[in-house]
């Protein structure tokens, strides 16, 4: 796959290179203990000076969220995932013009707020949810939508075939909805609707999801399945992530989406060496 998608004011390239997403979580029970509500007085600041040291270290693009999504989650209004999420996304397209800025929810509302406020793609962990209002928003403001899978119950019978099945329903959903081919981004959902080994499985099968033709995004960073493989809290699983982001790249992964950019974009550097040789390479 040779497209390209236009993410802001930014053109990205499928297939020639790796992009790495940063996480901004505008939240106070972030399951990492990164949420900037649990660890900053004033948290636009504080997403301002973080989205800064992770355009430094090579991020393409930050992704904000307002509400976890970690098992067991508190809900959160709209109004306040609002309050939490534009001023945000405000005050990083002022201080990091160049940088795309993502903004990871699933209510159509929260979303339209975030692209008033700069945003340039929506990231819908419910991508694959009947309710198709985000995907008329992302059609109706011609921008980019990220379609992920997710479950209420991690039941299969044929894991990667039904995660295959279940997005290629979401594309032709999103198509109906009148959002371009070519704004159109899929994530397999490691961690959502999933048990620990679905989510191995996942990893080790990724390539089935070339066949939907779309870029694909992989989000592992600091996830309870690579703490449950070391025995590891949150704070302590940069080389696992590491080690997925390597697996994903070497299957066809176009995004990473992760915490800790410098040490993951290190990694996709490499392997886009190995697996996307470009002239200059040794």
């Amino acid at each position: 796959m040779s497209d390209e998608t236009r993410i802001g004011d930014t053109t990205f390239r499928w297939g020639e290179r790796t992009y790495v997403m940063g996480i901004l979580n505008v939240t106070p029970d972030s399951f990492s203990g990164d949420g900037l509500l649990a660890t900053n007085d004033d948290p636009v600041a504080g997403a301002v000076a973080r989205g800064r040291e992770m355009a430094a270290a090579g991020a393409d693009l930050l992704d904000v969220g307002g509400e976890s999504t970690r098992p067991g989650h508190v809900a959160v209004a709209e109004d306040e995932e609002k309050r939490r999420v534009v001023r945000v996304i405000a005050a990083l397209h002022a201080a990091l013009p160049g940088v795309p800025l993502s903004i990871d929810t699933t209510k159509a509302r929260v979303a339209e707020a975030a692209l008033d406020a700069g945003a340039g793609l929506i990231n819908d962990v419910w991508g694959v949810a009947p309710d198709d209002a985000t995907r008329r928003l992302a059609a109706a403001r011609r921008v980019p939508i990220v379609l992920m899978h997710n479950r209420a119950e991690a039941r299969y019978t044929n894991l990667m075939a039904e995660i295959v099945a279940d997005l290629e329903v979401a594309i032709d959903r999103a198509l109906a909805a009148g959002v371009p081919r070519e704004a159109i981004i899929v994530d397999p959902g490691f961690g959502f609707g999933k048990t620990a080994e679905h989510n191995l499985v996942l990893l080790r099968e990724l390539a089935a999801l070339r066949v939907l033709r779309r870029p694909i995004l992989l989000g592992t960073s600091r996830k309870s399945t690579l703490g449950l493989v070391l025995d590891l809290p949150p704070a302590e699983r940069v080389e696992a992530t590491v080690a997925t982001t390597v697996l994903g790249i070497a299957a066809g992964v176009d995004i990473v989406r992760v915490h800790d950019v410098r040490e993951n974009v290190r990694a996709a550097r490499m392997t886009d060496a190995v697996v996307r040789r470009q002239e200059g390479t040794p």
